[in-house]
C-alpha cells in the first residue's frame, strides 16, 4: 500500500530542511506560485475531495471558499496541532518526523485564501513536537520559504509557534482561537462562523496538520492520482493510531476505504492475547460509539463508518478484548469527559458530572435499581444541548456502551461486581 504522508517518516534527517528538500520538498508550493492563481488551487483542492482529518471530515476545499474575498480584514489561518483526542497520536508523529511538509502545506493554504498570518496551535503537552515544528519553521526563514516575497512570488507569510495549557476543549476550533487570543479556551456561539469572524474576528481557517500536510503531493501528483487512492466520496490516505489490545499497537498510513479488519490483524497483528477474543472496537476516537466484532470487515472510510453506526473521527482505533468490564471503560471515558468539560454550557458542565456520579457509583458496587435508565436520561438531556461537540463527545460512547452491554451493568447492580474481571493495572 503506497504511504504518502509516512513515505520519509523512517528517514532519522527528514525533519531538516535539507533532507526535506533532497526529497522532493517544496517543490509543490514552487509549482503553485508559478502556475495558479489562489482561487484555482481552492479550486483544484474541492476537486481532489480532500476531507479535513480532524474528526469532522468537511472538505478542505469547500471551507476554505466560504472566506470573503473581498474583506477588508486580514485574513488568518490556524493549524490545529491540538490533538487531545484519547488514541490519537499520528499528528505528533508528522510533526516530529516531517514538520515541512506540515509547513508546505500551511504556505499553500495562505496563498489560497490571502493570509499573511499562520499559527500552529500546539498543545501544551507536545514539548518535543513544539520545538521540532519551532526549528522548522525557522530553517524555512532561513532559507526563504517564509517571510517577504516568498521564492519570489511577491507574496509574504509569517507563521507563530503558539503552545496552549493542554486542555481537550482547545481541540474545537473555537476554543482554540480563544485560547489563541489569551482568553480561557471557551467555545463560540455559531454563527457566526470562523470563515466569516475567527481570530480577532476576521476571516480564519482552522485545518488540521494532517489535512494539511496532505497538501503538498497533490499538487506534485495530481487530483487523478490523489483521487486514484481511498473510496469516491473518501478518497486518499489517511493514518490511523491503532492502540488497544493489539499485539503492534501504532500509527498506520493506508488507503481510506480498508477494511478494520485489515489494520487490526494484519498491520496489528491481531490480538494481543490469543486467548481472549475481541469485545468492541473504538473506530475513531474515544468519543465514538463503538463496533462489534461482527463490524470488524467495515471499510474504514467516512460512509462506511457512519453507516456502521459509528464515525471515523480522527481515526484512532482502540481495540477491547473480553477481559474489559465495559462499566470500567465507561467509567474510564466519562472521568475524562467530565474533567475536560469547560463548564460553559449547564448541560455539558452538570450532566458529565451526573454521569460520572451515577457511573462510578455503579462501578464501586453501589449501583441502584434504575440508574441505569438515569444515565440514558442525563444523556438525552446532553445530547445536542451544547455550544460544541463535548457534551456529545460524552454521551455517544456511554450511549454506545450501554446499548451493547447493558447486562454487565444489570450485573454490577445486582452482584455489586464486575461481570468480568479487570486485570489492567490502571
Amino acid at each position: 500500500m503506497e504511504q504518502v504522508l509516512f513515505k520519509y517518516i523512517d528517514d532519522p534527517e527528514q525533519h531538516k530542511i535539507e533532507r526535506y528538500i533532497e526529497n522532493g520538498g517544496y517543490q509543490a508550493l514552487a509549482k503553485v506560485f508559478k502556475d495558479y492563481k489562489p482561487n484555482e488551487v481552492i479550486d483544484l483542492v474541492k476537486s481532489s475531495g480532500l476531507r479535513g482529518r480532524g474528526g469532522a471530515g468537511f472538505p478542505a476545499g469547500l471551507k476554505w471558499s466560504f472566506v470573503p474575498k473581498n474583506s477588508p480584514k486580514p485574513k488568518y489561518l490556524c493549524c490545529n496541532a491540538d490533538e487531545s483526542e484519547p488514541g490519537t497520536c499520528k499528528d505528533r508523529v508528522l510533526m516530529e518526523r516531517d514538520p515541512h511538509m506540515m509547513l508546505e502545506g500551511i504556505i499553500i493554504c495562505c496563498y489560497a485564501i490571502n493570509a499573511h498570518h499562520a499559527f500552529v496551535y500546539i498543545r501544551g503537552e507536545f514539548v518535543f513536537p513544539a520545538k521540532r515544528v519551532e526549528e522548522a519553521v525557522e530553517a524555512a526563514y532561513a532559507k526563504g520559504y517564509l517571510g517577504k516575497n516568498i521564492m519570489g512570488s511577491g507574496f509574504d507569510l509569517d507563521i507563530i509557534v503558539h503552545t496552549g495549557g493542554g486542555a481537550y476543549i482547545c481541540g474545537e476550533e473555537t476554543a482554540l482561537l480563544s485560547s489563541l487570543e489569551g482568553d480561557r479556551g471557551l467555545s463560540r456561539i455559531r454563527p457566526p462562523f470562523p470563515a466569516i469572524s475567527g481570530l480577532y474576528d476576521s476571516p480564519t481557517v482552522i485545518n488540521n496538520v494532517e489535512t494539511l500536510a496532505s497538501l503538498p503531493s497533490i499538487f506534485n501528483n495530481g487530483v487523478d492520482w490523489y483521487r486514484s487512492h481511498g473510496t469516491e466520496k473518501s478518497p486518499g490516505t489517511k493514518v490511523f493510531s491503532l492502540s488497544g489490545n493489539v499485539k503492534k499497537p501504532g500509527n498506520y498510513e493506508i488507503e481510506l476505504g480498508t477494511p478494520l479488519s485489515y489494520v487490526i490483524n494484519d498491520l496489528g497483528g491481531g490480538m494481543e492475547d490469543e486467548q481472549y477474543k475481541l469485545k468492541a472496537i473504538i473506530p475513531g476516537g474515544s468519543s465514538t460509539p463503538l463496533l462489534m466484532p461482527d463490524q470488524i470487515d467495515t471499510p474504514l472510510d467516512y460512509e462506511s463508518i457512519a453507516e456502521a453506526g459509528s464515525m471515523l473521527g480522527s481515526g484512532a482505533i482502540i481495540v477491547i478484548d473480553e477481559r474489559a468490564c465495559m462499566v470500567w471503560v465507561a467509567m474510564k471515558l466519562i472521568n475524562f469527559y467530565q474533567h475536560e468539560s469547560c463548564g460553559k454550557c449547564t448541560p455539558c458542565r452538570e450532566g458529565t458530572a451526573w454521569l460520572k456520579q451515577i457511573i462510578n457509583r455503579i462501578e464501586r458496587g453501589e449501583g441502584q435499581n434504575g440508574d441505569i435508565d438515569l444515565i440514558i436520561d442525563v444523556c438525552g438531556n446532553i445530547m445536542g444541548r451544547t455550544i460544541c461537540p463535548l457534551g456529545d463527545a460524552a454521551v455517544m460512547p456511554t450511549e454506545s456502551i450501554i446499548k451493547h452491554f447493558r447486562h454487565e451493568f444489570e450485573y454490577h447492580i445486582e452482584h455489586k461486581k464486575c461481570q468480568v474481571k479487570t486485570d489492567y493495572p490502571f
